[in-house]
């Protein structure tokens, strides 16, 4: 029996990791490894995912249950709890699923060539997602602040957004799903008229390669950078999880 790989969220369809490890078993010569998308309604058909596939030995999680499986789990790695969300899970021998983020991971070494004078960051969103790049902001001395459809503590709102809380914030990190495709005009209600060349653009979303969020940003004369690369690196980060 082949072992088992796979992703777990909503409508994944257009995912790349399937094709991506998929791809990388052949290059590896690894004829017993098989990676494939587990598009579930909702998180509670996790068990049953199990029971249907035996030979899993690791998944990553995506939207939107990067969450809400955290109570599936028998254990999380000191940086997964810290941070609150979980987007890779080992099967260890005893067959106890342990959660990792290398979201975290991924989004540092992405971004983290890109810094000169940042200071403070906006990021779009309050998922899982958020969580990682928060924590990987905070790492690199960087102090976020949310932006919300809803006010909570170290959060505005969208309609909150003035020059100067732009001016102010020279990273600004979409990790909502707003423009994924195929709803590719869709982007996040900002005032992007107040970016400048000062501000660095960043979009978690890798398809389509330029959003139209990043294009908005891009007029305005920020530097851009899409997710792409922040996965490749989060998508080694479990690889490695998944063979030690």
């Amino acid at each position: 029996m082949k072992k088992k790989l796979g992703l777990i969220g909503k409508n994944i369809s257009y995912s790349f990791s399937e094709n991506y490890f998929n791809e990388k078993f052949k290059i590896l010569q690894l004829e017993n490894y098989e990676y494939v998308n587990f598009d579930i309604a909702t998180i509670e058909e996790f068990p049953k995912l199990l029971i249907q596939n035996r030979n899993l030995i690791g998944l990553n999680v995506t939207i939107p249950y990067k969450q809400s499986i955290i109570p599936f789990l028998a254990s999380l790695s000191n940086k997964a709890f810290k941070i609150g969300a979980v987007n890779t899970i080992k099967f260890n021998k005893k067959g106890n699923l342990k959660g990792y983020n290398t979201d975290c991971y991924g989004f540092k070494k992405a971004i983290k060539p890109l810094l000169k004078h940042h200071k403070n960051a906006l990021i779009l969103g309050t998922g899982g997602a958020s969580k990682a790049v928060a924590f990987a902001l905070n790492e690199l001395n960087i102090k976020v602040t949310f932006v919300s459809r809803t006010s909570f503590d170290n959060c505005f709102t969208y309609e909150e957004l003035t020059s100067k809380i732009i001016k102010n914030h020279q990273i600004i990190v979409n990790c909502t799903p707003i423009g994924t495709f195929p709803n590719c005009e869709l982007f996040p209600p900002i005032p992007y008229n107040y970016l400048t060349k000062n501000h660095l653009v960043f979009d978690l979303i890798y398809n389509p390669e330029e959003t139209a969020f990043l294009k908005k940003a891009k007029l305005q004369g920020a530097e851009i950078k899409n997710g792409l690369e922040m996965l490749l690196y989060q998508a080694e980060k479990a690889w490695q999880i998944w063979n030690k």
